[in-house]
């Protein structure tokens, strides 16, 4: 099985801070490295409206906003509703577990947890999930590797296969510099004949054109590449 579920955007929220950095300690012994953290309800809710995590880890006694109202929202909303949600709690009572399930939690898991079993647990529902076929998106682009499209706000973009691994690349790595060699390895021998460092250029200000407004978000890096913008 492929580890790419493991480039999954998830995001802790846990209003006790040893409890948060635990938890992300654990996630990056297990091989994620995509990780946000969150301390109250409303914290989460901008961090989710602006970055929409693949999937949350979820406590219910949080400030602000508790955690099942929290879930009845994400999963309320059209646009955030695919988010998965595991609940995080010290509470055990039954109607707290239907409670969780009603209002969208996929899975309910009691403090103190195995970390092998918080693993565990994340790893199959992520893979159930098919995270590593899920659209990617930057701002109002959105890349769906499964379908092999580019969407720039509902508009399909007709890409080269080369043009598309480039924007997949760089969207799989927000505010990572390339060097034109990298993307060379990267994309030499595709389609059965070979691409000189030259053509990268050329590759990019197809790119760039086709994108629109967003082109100018693919940034040179003077004597060295290219890299995405990092979002605001």
């Amino acid at each position: 099985m492929s580890d790419n579920f493991k480039d999954a955007r998830i995001l802790i929220v846990e209003d006790e801070p040893q409890i948060n950095r635990l938890i992300e300690l654990v996630l990056i012994s297990g091989g994620y490295y995509k990780i946000q953290k969150a301390f109250d309800g409303l914290g989460a809710l901008e961090i989710i409206k602006k970055d929409k995590p693949d999937l949350i880890l979820l406590d219910v006694m949080l400030p602000e906003l508790d955690g099942f109202s929290l879930c009845k929202m994400i999963k309320s909303d059209s646009a955030l509703k695919s988010i998965q949600i595991i609940m995080l709690t010290a509470r055990k009572m039954e109607e707290d577990v239907l409670k969780g399930f009603e209002n969208g939690a996929i899975d309910y898991i009691s403090k103190p947890f195995s970390n092998n079993i918080l693993l565990a647990r994340i790893k199959a529902h992520l893979e159930n999930n098919g995270i590593k076929n899920t659209a990617k998106t930057y701002e109002n682009i959105v890349l769906d590797n499964a379908k092999k499209t580019v969407k720039i706000n509902d508009d399909r973009i007709d890409l080269t296969n080369f043009e598309f691994k480039l924007l997949d690349t760089f969207m799989s790595n927000i505010g990572i510099v390339f060097s034109r060699s990298q993307l060379l390895q990267y994309l030499r021998g595709d389609d059965g004949f070979e691409i000189s460092e030259r053509a990268i250029d050329v590759q990019i200000v197809n790119l760039r054109r086709k994108l629109g407004d967003f082109g100018d978000n693919i940034e040179t890096v003077r004597g060295i590449g290219y890299k995405l913008r990092e979002k605001n």
